[in-house]
């Protein structure tokens, strides 16, 4: 039977999300990697949220959440990227700063209070970064999206998603005007350099893999 969530608990359950564990298992050592902690620790804390309902953990081959750890870990992604929104819209904090603050702030926010954020911002759909919301009834949007840096030449494409845990990289992207919703067009690529030319924006960009990869979106 689930007990109340601590920070710990929901911290493990946004990541096993994050790496696909709603739909299936995820290994011990990938979420050890995303929380940087060792193996040994993350199998010990799966197994006690397996004893208290919010997981199903299978020895040696991972975890996935459980319709209750499910409804949890949505309810702190929602509380994330709603105070997100607020920090970005209403305090005016640059899109690069405000994933750190969130992290802070989504442990301590009531039920009331994140109704009223949401209300006052009328009920965003996306956060900053352009990830999707989940509503006050736990459902979220699914998306068929592909990384920038997996498209080829021709390619149009309409930019959906930034990976929001690299504020340098964030910088980066919002200087070059990479942002949620732009139109970005593969002009060509070069795979023994590994380098893209895009035109986004009236601009010419020549970019490699790497600083493609946090971008995500779907053909336009």
């Amino acid at each position: 039977m689930a007990t109340e969530p601590t920070i710990a608990v929901q911290d493990y359950l946004k990541a096993i999300h994050r790496l696909g564990g709603a739909d299936a298992l995820v290994s011990t050592a990938e979420i050890a990697s995303l929380l940087d902690l060792r193996s040994p620790s993350v199998t010990g804390m799966l197994k006690r949220l397996h004893e208290n309902g919010w997981i199903l953990y299978e020895p040696s081959r991972g975890a996935r959440l459980s319709p209750t750890g499910l409804t949890e870990a949505l309810r702190v992604i929602r509380r994330h990227r709603l105070v997100e929104t607020f920090l970005t819209h209403v305090l005016g904090l640059d899109w690069s700063e405000v994933d750190a603050e969130a992290e802070a702030l989504e442990h301590a926010i009531s039920p009331r209070l994140e109704e009223a954020i949401a209300r006052y911002l009328g009920d965003p759909g996306e956060d900053p970064h352009g990830h999707p919301i989940p509503t006050a009834q736990g459902t979220l949007p699914t998306r068929n999206l592909k990384r920038l840096c997996d498209y080829r030449d021709g390619d149009t494409v309409v930019i959906r998603e930034v990976q929001d845990d690299n504020p340098v990289r964030l910088v980066h992207w919002q200087t070059l005007g990479l942002k949620p919703g732009v139109v970005v067009k593969i002009v060509s690529y070069q795979p023994l350099d590994d380098i893209f030319e895009l035109s986004a924006g009236g601009r010419t960009l020549r970019m490699g893999s790497e600083g493609l990869a946090g971008l995500r979106g779907e053909t336009a």
